[in-house]
């Protein structure tokens, strides 16, 4: 889909004789098809007017696919795109690769400092910015209110996954066609195992001991994935298994689960009127855990970054400098509403009164971002930062390969026990061919 769009040339219209010469000038963007990203190609028309020479041209994909192809790309420096949709895993360890350009001409107005600090740390290498936040998130619990009160329940603020399993139950109704959960079990690195990952820091669990030996193995891990299968096995819809966030956000929002543990950016659709059922009907709470110190919340930001292959860095970055300032947030504001507007990522949104009252869901948010602790995941010590990743290169390949493993348990294809003795060998082949074990 080809989608010519105009550029940005900042408050002060230029007369045309003094226009930078974007005349042949086309962005290829890669992007994921996330509701966000989806709303932001249909208000590029604001980018249009300011700078009519520089054309977009929209690669949109499906999350799974996203990662591989940008991966690919830049590790080969195919040069396919010019600007790219990544997160808070990918922007370091490219930086430090190289493969990244610094994001230091956003402008004077962009207001750097305003990002929130656990989202800036996360897209920063060398104590320079190497993506800009177009949304950021951590991870909550979204429930019916009216099926819970039905249930004779209340949601405690942090609730236990043994609370979480009693609810579920309760509220699971499967000959009206309503499940007591949905949760992420499409495979994938940044999909069931990022649920599974912040899961597994709730219950004990870690990748790695301090010497880099896998952990699979291990008691804790085999209570997560032990208490992942029953839950939905008993109170997740059928197909769980090829369910990732954009499936569970059709089935939340057609009202056919109790609760939901995933991205706190699905707030803004969950509670929209004009895309979800249960519009009025949906309370939230921070991510469970088991006593253990840890809830299972996460940190993400889905950003945009500059490829250093690409020779069209100037204007990439005017690009990415409109769709991530607090423009673009009034922007959203004015045409779908307060409540819509990307989160997560400015420190300015958590103290705008407009935004505060239309979204409930905000100190929630910004709690749980505050309290992912990228540096210390785990209740064990671990060599490792990151919340639902392993910041290291092969952690991708590896939880591409687990996440398989764990889908297939769910499904029914293959036991816990054989997927999380398969999940094993496999981690521990690759992190022996990668050097941190012998």
């Amino acid at each position: 889909m080809k989608v010519h769009v105009k550029g940005v040339l900042g408050a002060v219209a230029l007369a045309s004789f003094s226009l930078p010469a974007y005349a042949d000038t086309t962005l290829t963007i890669a992007t994921v098809n996330n509701s966000d990203m989806v709303r932001m190609q249909g208000l590029t028309e604001d980018f249009t007017k300011a700078n009519p020479d520089i054309k977009l041209n929209w690669v949109t994909l499906e999350e799974n696919v996203l990662r591989q192809k940008v991966t690919t790309d830049i590790a080969t420096k195919g040069g396919q795109f010019d600007i790219l949709t990544i997160g808070t895993y990918e922007v370091p360890i490219w930086a430090k690769k190289g493969w990244l350009v610094p994001l230091d001409k956003l402008g004077a107005d962009y207001d750097v400092g305003d990002l929130l600090p656990p989202i800036r740390a996360g897209l920063s290498a060398d104590s320079k910015l190497y993506a800009a936040p177009f949304y950021g998130e951590s991870s909550f619990v979204m429930y019916r209110t009216d099926l819970l009160e039905k249930a004779g329940l209340k949601m405690p603020e942090s609730p236990t996954w043994d609370f979480i399993k009693q609810a579920a139950d309760k509220m699971t109704d499967k000959a009206a066609g309503v499940y007591g959960i949905c949760l992420r079990g499409k495979p994938g690195w940044g999909e069931n195992m990022a649920f599974l990952t912040a899961m597994s820091n709730s219950f004990g669990a870690r990748w790695f001991d301090e010497k880099w030996q896998p952990q699979f193995n291990t008691p804790e891990w085999k209570a997560t994935l032990d208490y992942y299968v029953a839950l939905l096995k008993a109170d997740g819809p059928p197909g769980a298994s090829a369910n990732g966030f954009n499936e569970n956000l059709a089935l939340f929002s057609d009202g056919k689960c109790g609760m939901w543990i995933d991205a706190t950016v699905a707030a803004g659709f969950v509670t929209d009127p004009k895309q979800s059922k249960v519009s009025d009907k949906v309370g939230f709470a921070l991510a469970p855990n088991k006593g253990l110190g840890k809830n299972a919340n996460w940190l993400w930001a889905w950003s945009l970054a500059v490829p250093a292959g690409t020779s069209k860095s100037e204007a990439a970055e005017k690009f990415i400098s409109w769709a991530t300032s607090k423009h673009y947030t009034d922007l959203v504001a004015e045409k779908d509403g307060w409540a819509r507007v990307p989160p997560g990522t400015r420190t300015s949104l958590y103290k705008n009164a407009d935004y505060l009252k239309a979204a409930p869901w905000a100190q929630q948010t910004l709690d749980s971002i505050n309290s992912a602790d990228p540096l210390h995941p785990t209740v064990k010590p671990v060599p490792y930062t990151g919340v639902q990743f392993v910041a290291i290169p092969e952690f991708q390949g590896i939880a591409t390969d687990t996440g398989q493993d764990f889908s297939a348990a769910l499904a029914g294809s293959t036991t816990v026990d054989a997927a999380l003795a398969k999940a094993q060998a496999s981690t521990e082949a690759a992190m022996k061919k990668a050097g941190y074990i012998k």
